[in-house]
This record gives C-alpha cells, structure tokens and sequence, in this order.
C-alpha cells in the first residue's frame, strides 16, 4: 500500500534508508558541490534554475546570485519557499537484469525560504566567499579588480535558509547481479 505523504515532511521517507547520510556528511558534500538546481514556482508552474553557490555554514544557509531584474527574483519575490537540489554522477554500473541497472550518485536535498539580502556589506561578503568557493587561489585587490558599487548595485544576493535536508549516496563498485540470468563478464562490470 503507498504511502500517505500529505502530512509528511519533504525528508520524512527515503525509499532506500541504507542509502541515508548524516548532517556531516551533507555538510562535507555541500562545501564542495560545485552546482545546484533551484526549484521555484509561481502559481501552478513549476522551474528549475542551475546555479553555483556557497554553502554559509555558520548561518546554516546557502547563498547564490541573480540579476535584479526577471523570472527567478519575480518567482522568489512571490513564492520564497524552495528546494535545492545538488549532486554528483559516477559510473554507469550494467547489469544482467534490466532493473537492476545502476548509477553510483551522491545528492543532497534542501527545504528553506529565500531571502534577498539587501545590507551591502553583508551581500559584498557573500559575493567574496561565493568567489572564494570556486576560484580560491584568486585575491580582490589583487588578481581582481573588486566589486564596485554599480556591479553591486545590479546583483541580487539570495540567502535560502535552511529549515531541512536530507543526504543520500549510493556508490556501490557494481550493480547487482542477480542468478536469475547469465551473469555479466568482468571486462562490462568495470
């Protein structure tokens, strides 16, 4: 019998629960995913929108950046609940069974309502830190010219504060294989 999800939190059930990962493992994948997938809406139409960000741990929130003007900032404007979704693909992993073919990922689900941070020195350091993320050899001042206030002026800085999330990993070297069928050759498996 299904499942009734109408009252249950977006983390509640994970179909696989041997494939669940703890808050520090989904801290560790968040400080170095390198893209997230926004999900937003407004009235019955769904979107997602990819994004690179950074994960502000100390203030348990993720931030990333838009322009002031089009359809994420008037979605978030009207609707500020979200969830992102970030992951990480392996291998493909055959197997002699059709639904038993597999890929190894790893993906981190998070719930939370946006903020548009409007303090400029709280939305130029949260520029910086999302630099620093992905381009961490690089210095303001030094190998770049800093923000300037109309570069500041034109973005907006998210902060979507995390109320939930859930980790889940399944990174097994091969998918089952399972004696109903020939098994696969070692040279496929790989």
């Amino acid at each position: 019998m299904p499942r009734n999800y109408a009252q249950a939190a977006p983390t509640q059930y994970q179909r696989l629960p041997e494939y669940t990962r703890d808050e520090t493992w989904i801290r560790a994948f968040l400080n170095h995913a390198a893209i997230g997938h926004l999900a937003h809406g407004r009235d019955d139409q769904p979107f997602v929108t990819p994004t690179n960000f950074w994960f502000d741990e100390q203030a348990r929130r993720i931030i990333f950046h838009g322009n002031n003007h089009g359809r994420l900032r008037a979605n978030l404007e009207h609707n500020p609940r979200v969830c992102l979704e970030v992951s990480e693909v392996g291998r493909r992993l055959p197997a002699n069974t059709a639904l038993e073919f597999s890929t190894q990922y790893r993906s981190v689900m998070v719930f939370g309502r946006v903020e548009i941070l409007v303090d400029d020195e709280q939305r130029r350091a949260a520029l910086y830190a999302l630099i620093q993320k992905y381009f961490p050899a690089l210095t303001p001042g030094k190998e770049f010219r800093p923000i300037t206030d109309p570069e500041l002026a034109r973005t907006t800085v998210y902060a979507l504060q995390i109320e939930t999330w859930s980790g889940k990993e399944n990174w097994a070297e091969q998918a089952e294989q399972l004696p109903d069928w020939p098994p696969l050759p070692d040279d496929l498996l790989k």
